[in-house]
């Protein structure tokens, strides 16, 4: 290219340029992208705190960019930036982040969950496609005939009819990670049908395309069939057995050699070029072969983690502020009969799809807010639609006054749909405290039932060991329900699976065996006193608090027992490892939970109670007593350990010097304290080597903090309350230099660095009623 070539370009605003192409497409490049994100980051900021997704951001941004704001405002800086002819090349980088997208889209997916829904899911995806379909058609060809329209205009609406009738399983993805309810009950319902919906809508498109072009020509068609077989053969037969090898060639916990990871990206981009083949869209290709790739660990999972972050960080925004950058406000006139025509279908197809998915959650019982925010939630438009009406345009198959108002109602759905849906659903709303499920309020000779929580298999012994100390008996049995968490990677949907024990196959998920395999020798050990159910959830951490909370109010559990984010090495001296997710998750579990909730803290080597060794050593079990009902319930769970011979226990009661009683509030704690207090001493004979109460008088914290550390190896486990936002004479103080305000003040001390020891340490919070 010769150096004296310019461009002459003309813009819209009378503005002239001569400019060297060579010297100014990169640069201009850049200042696009940074105008994007510039935009983008500033509006998700403050429409982030009514709740907003980021895809409205992303939208707005085209607005401010485009005609509406940059063109009117800063007129020359639109005319240089987004007038350019480089926006040829934005639009590249975006369409092929856009391939990128469907094809990871395609690897989180499960086609096999279509076969697994239950009938709530099947009809409400069904009707979510079908009625809105078979309502814009006969709308479709009522303004028809009204508007008289021509044969272009007719084939525009059916186009706009169809995109629009469907609902798309990456969009409905999308909007319940971004509200938070992926992994609640109105959220994996949402996903099932949504898969459905899509099933549906994609098999009405390909069929739809294919007829479009055997009417074009025979030969064509019979090559594109041709070309689509061999495709999908070579897709199922080659590709998917292919990536299963890779994953068994891959060690657990080891990743995946990078030559394959090439490879396959160099499969997405043959994908593509030959989806132009036969006609279908450019993201047809990578999308069919994403489906191909095992979900979850090692491959699936490596997939996401490469490349979901510049996807999803750099490449949507651009497409998504290209395709609103491309719907000019001043086409929305509605002079004309054809858009008339096409606001009219669109509103009828809008408001049958809302009406439609209500009848099935509501014929299953299901709350009236909660129907109508699945309503919603099946209405809503993302990104898949935008493309397709981007395609559309660009192709010249709908006008720019079409594309410029369904744009409109993306927009406006957008924004519209997740208000109303924080609105309609709080999936806390099911855990409120209605009834008491905690220990205290437990018949005691009855079943207790409890929620142990495994993050990883090395927790299984201390939980065992803990639920050995509980002393289950046949009079006095125990259920366990053992939930394994999994963080979710790889997968768009989660995956929870309850575990037949009495099965030889225990599950396809290996990474569970363990767990399933400890539990079930615990309860062999226990024949009679005890029975276990094992689950695994497979979700994001953000969101597996919903899994373990609804799990407990299900199986209807008076106790929650959650690991401690930090792993301690085999002496108990050092951390060997810190996990904040796992702290947030247990943080929102106490806050939710519709029961009682215990973190438990492992230093060091887990003594095992049924081994022969240690049934004849002492198992020495201190409960730090300062009163409250947190420390009432912890007491509770200790009473329960005195029938055991090996297991000495300690109440040791620390009373403050100064404490008062003018608070009526407090002073009913102290009748609580005083006859829990009371049938410790009179009713567990105290004094037989099995029970001793100590009362620890003290005047502040520190001096609380002194006595506990003199007693750091005298004890094999310490059970706590919470205590959380107590103010006491006993804990004055400690506060202001706790580290983990989920422990309490007590067992932030006990779970410290500083703090010495190798014993276990229970944290128990009763049961929140409000």
């Amino acid at each position: 290219m010769s150096e004296n070539w310019k461009l002459n370009f003309t813009m819209p605003f009378d503005v002239h340029f001569s400019l060297p192409v060579q010297n100014y497409t990169i640069p201009v490049l850049e200042i696009e992208m940074l105008a994007i994100f510039a935009v983008t980051q500033i509006t998700h900021f403050f429409l982030s705190f009514a709740g907003l997704p980021k895809l409205v951001s992303e939208l707005l941004a085209g607005v401010f960019l485009g005609d509406a704001v940059a063109a009117t405002f800063i007129e020359k800086y639109a005319s240089i930036v987004f007038r350019f002819v480089n926006q040829e090349i934005l639009g590249t980088i975006s369409l092929f982040g856009y391939s990128m997208f469907m094809f990871l889209i395609g690897v989180k997916m499960d086609p096999s969950i279509v076969f697994k829904t239950g009938t709530k899911a099947f009809y409400t995806g069904a009707l979510a496609m079908l009625a809105p379909l078979l309502f814009g058609t006969i709308a479709q060809l009522a303004v028809g005939q009204i508007w008289n329209l021509h044969k272009q205009g007719h084939l525009q609406i059916v186009f706009v009819l169809t995109t629009h009738s469907l609902t798309s399983f990456p969009v409905i993805a999308c909007l319940l990670g971004d509200l938070k309810i992926l992994s609640s009950e109105l959220g994996r319902l949402a996903l099932s049908s949504a898969i459905v919906s899509d099933v549906f809508g994609t098999f009405l498109t390909s069929v739809t395309t294919m007829a479009k072009v055997m009417d074009h020509s025979i030969p064509i068609f019979i090559r594109d069939l041709t070309l689509l077989i061999m495709y999908l053969f070579f897709v199922v037969y080659v590709a998917r057995p292919a990536m299963l090898w890779v994953v068994k060639q891959t060690p657990e916990g080891r990743p995946v050699k990078k030559v394959y990871i090439s490879l396959i990206i160099l499969l997405v981009l043959a994908s593509g070029l030959l989806s132009n083949f036969y006609h279908f869209t450019l993201v047809f290709g990578p999308f069919i072969l994403g489906l191909a790739v095992p979900d979850g660990p090692p491959l699936g999972s490596t997939l996401v983690k490469k490349f979901d972050v510049i996807t999803n960080g750099v490449f949507m925004p651009i497409f998504t502020t290209i395709c609103m950058l491309k719907a000019s406000p001043h086409d929305l006139k509605f002079s004309t009969p054809l858009e008339k025509a096409n606001a009219v279908v669109v509103s009828v197809i809008v408001i049958s799809k809302f009406l439609f998915v209500l009848i099935p959650p509501l014929f299953c019982k299901l709350p009236l807010k909660d129907s109508i925010a699945l309503s919603l939630i099946m209405s809503y438009k993302g990104v898949v639609e935008m493309a397709t009406y981007s395609f559309a345009r660009d192709s010249k198959v709908i006008d720019f006054e079409v594309y410029a108002f369904v744009m409109a109602t993306i927009l406006f759905t957008s924004i519209t749909v997740p208000l109303l849906v924080n609105v309609l659903y709080d999936p806390k709303r099911k855990y409120g405290g209605y009834q008491k499920r905690n220990l205290m309020h437990s018949q005691y000779e009855s079943e207790i039932r409890i929620l142990a929580c495994a993050n990883r298999s090395d927790n299984s012994a201390a939980i065992i060991n803990l639920l050995d100390t509980s002393c289950p008996t046949k009079e006095n049995p125990i259920a366990v329900y053992v939930l394994h968490l999994i963080e979710l990677v790889g997968r768009a949907s989660p995956v929870f699976i309850s575990h037949q024990l009495q099965k030889k196959t225990l599950t396809n998920y290996s990474y569970s065996e363990n767990v399933i395999l400890s539990f079930t020798h615990f309860q062999r050990e226990n024949e009679g006193a005890t029975s276990v159910s094992v689950f695994t959830a497979i979700s994001p951490t953000t969101y597996m608090h919903d899994d373990i909370c609804t799990l407990a109010l299900n199986k209807l559990t008076s106790l929650i027992i959650l690991p401690f984010h930090r792993k301690w090495s085999a002496d108990g001296s050092t951390v060997e490892s810190e996990d904040q997710t796992i702290r947030s998750l247990n943080c929102s579990v106490l806050e939710t939970a519709p029961c009682s909730v215990s973190i438990l803290v492992t230093r060091g080597h887990v003594k095992n109670l049924n081994s022969a060794a240690s049934k004849s050593e002492t198992y020495r079990v201190a409960m730090i007593y300062m009163g409250g009902k947190d420390d009432r319930e912890a007491l509770t769970f200790c009473k329960r350990m005195v029938k055991d011979s090996c297991i000495k226990l300690s109440v040791i009661n620390f009373i403050g010097v100064s404490e008062n009683g003018d608070d009526d509030e407090n002073h009913w704690d102290r009748v609580l304290d005083n006859e829990m207090l009371k049938e410790i001493v009179q009713n567990n004979v105290v004094g037989n080597g099995h029970v001793r109460y100590v009362e620890e008088m003290v005047r502040d914290g520190t001096q609380t903090a002194q006595k506990i550390r003199a007693m750091a190896n005298d004890y094999e486990l310490f059970v706590v309350g919470r205590r959380y936002n107590v103010k006491s004479t006993q804990t004055v103080g400690l506060d202001q230099w706790s580290e983990f305000p989920e422990l309490g003040v007590v067992g932030d001390l006990l779970a410290s660095s500083d703090f010495v020891s190798k014993s276990q340490v229970l944290v128990i919070q009763q049961q929140q009623t409000s």
